[in-house]
């Protein structure tokens, strides 16, 4: 079994990894840190932006320092599940999202799913306004996530798996495995 303070849990939008992410934390008793909520709390902080929609039109240079200030915070804590995209697309195109010179996770765990069931849930969730991708979209958004998470893990020293989400409980049960419960 591996010890670890830091576990991140990454994928592209609607493939499920909150949901797990909260699951699983609340199974093991770890503290659950969604990045994006924590980054939109600092933003909130800041009065910089009241809506992810609002800090993601920020100027870049506004957004990287609010990750920044999320990413020492995580720092300061202990027993994290973190719960981020990994990477995101930019007009510029892909940026990760993953702070690798501020946090330095023992595991990255990638969740992917089918096309299909990432466009369904990503139909289905009302509550989030999600990125309009085509499924080759999401498909190359997932492959350079994670050759991403690869390099990542190589650069840090992490553990590194890929998990499938096309049943929910089956692929809870191998998150709650991999972070040793």
């Amino acid at each position: 079994m591996v010890q670890w303070n830091l576990a991140v849990v990454v994928g592209v939008p609607g493939v499920g990894k909150t949901s797990l992410s909260k699951s699983a934390s609340e199974s093991l008793g770890y503290r659950h840190v969604n990045y994006g909520d924590l980054m939109l709390q600092i933003a909130q902080e800041k009065r910089m932006a009241s809506t992810l929609d609002e800090m993601f039109k920020l100027p870049l240079d506004s957004q990287h320092q609010i990750w920044r200030r999320a990413a020492l915070k995580i720092k300061d804590l202990e027993q994290v599940l973190l719960d981020l995209h990994g990477i995101d697309r930019s007009p510029l195109g892909f940026i990760t999202s993953l702070p690798v010179d501020i946090l330095s996770p023992e595991i990255i765990i990638i969740v992917e799913s089918s096309l299909e069931n990432i466009v369904k849930r990503r139909n289905r969730d009302i509550h989030k306004k999600r990125p309009l991708e085509s499924m080759k979209e999401i498909k190359e958004h997932m492959e350079i996530l994670k050759v991403s998470m690869a390099v990542c893990s190589a650069i840090l020293g992490s553990y590194f798996t890929i998990l499938e989400n096309d049943n929910f409980q089956s692929c809870l049960n191998d998150l709650i495995t991999v972070l040793g419960g």
